[in-house]
C-alpha cells in the first residue's frame, strides 16, 4: 500500500479526496478533530502518524504546544510543509510508522486517526506497540477507525474518489461491510472493538473504546506507570 499514499494518493490527489466529501463526511472528519482536541492538553508535545499534508495537524495547532507529524510520502510532507510555514511549533519527519525516529516516552498525545491503523498496511499490533512506546507514561495514544454505522457514508465518499479517479474503479462485487478494494490495488478494511483490544492485549496498556458521533471508532491506549 505503500505506492497508493505514497505514489498514487499523495500531496494535491490527497487533498482533492477531503474536498469533494460529503457534507455527512465532513462532520465525520471534524468530529474526529474535535475529539483529539478534547484529549489534548494545552501546551502538549504531540505526534501525529500518517499526517499526509497537514489537514489535521493544522487544527492541532489550536491546542498543542509543539508537533510532529510523520508521513512516508515526501509530496505529502512537502505539501504540510507549505501549508504549515507560519506554524514554528511544528516539525514534520519521513518516517515508517513502525520505526519511529525517536526515543521512548516523549510524547504527551500520539493521534493516528481516519483508519491509518487499516491505511499503513502494517502489523497492527507493531504499529501499536511502537506507538506505546515514544507516548510517555499516563498519556495516551488514540486510533480511530470507523463505525459499522457509518458504512453507507463511507462507500459514498470512496465512491465518490473513484468517479475522480483519485482511487482506481471499486470492485462493486468484492464491497462489502468494512472492506472496500478497488481494481489497481487498493484496499481499505474496518478495525472493530474486538481487533482492537485483540491488537493491544499483552502491551501492558489500559484501552477504552469510544464510539465518536456514530461514525469513529477510537481505541484510547493509556501505558500504565507514573507520568513523567
Amino acid at each position: 500500500m505503500k505506492s497508493y499514499y505514497d505514489e498514487k494518493l499523495s500531496a494535491e490527489r490527497l487533498r482533492r479526496c477531503y474536498q469533494i466529501a460529503p457534507p455527512r463526511v465532513k462532520q465525520y472528519l471534524n468530529a474526529e478533530i474535535e475529539h483529539v482536541l478534547a484529549r489534548m492538553k494545552p501546551g502538549s508535545i504531540v505526534l501525529e502518524l500518517g499526517c499526509g499534508y497537514g489537514r489535521v495537524l493544522e487544527a492541532l495547532t489550536r491546542k498543542a504546544g509543539f508537533l510532529v507529524g510523520v508521513d512516508i510520502s515526501l509530496a505529502s510532507l512537502t505539501m504540510a510543509r507549505k501549508g504549515l510555514s507560519r506554524a514554528s511549533s511544528c516539525k514534520l519527519v519521513q518516517a515508517n510508522a513502525v520505526l519511529l525516529p525517536f526515543r521512548s516516552r516523549v510524547f504527551d498525545l500520539v493521534v493516528c486517526i481516519q483508519n491509518g491503523i487499516s491505511a499503513f498496511h502494517v502489523d497492527g499490533s507493531e504499529l501499536i506497540r511502537e506507538a506505546v512506546r515514544v507516548t510517555k507514561h499516563g498519556a495516551a495514544a488514540l486510533f480511530s477507525s470507523y463505525s459499522d454505522k457509518f458504512w453507507d457514508n463511507r462507500l459514498e465518499w470512496f465512491r465518490l474518489q473513484a468517479k475522480e479517479g483519485l482511487l482506481g474503479e471499486i470492485d462493486e462485487e468484492k464491497a462489502r461491510k468494512g472492506v472496500i478494494e478497488t481494481r489497481d490495488g487498493f484496499k481499505a478494511t474496518t478495525v472493530r472493538p474486538d481487533d482492537f483490544l485483540s491488537l493491544t492485549d499483552g502491551l501492558g496498556v489500559e484501552t477504552e473504546i469510544v464510539e465518536v458521533d456514530e461514525s469513529s471508532l477510537f481505541c484510547e491506549i493509556v501505558a500504565r506507570g507514573p507520568r513523567t
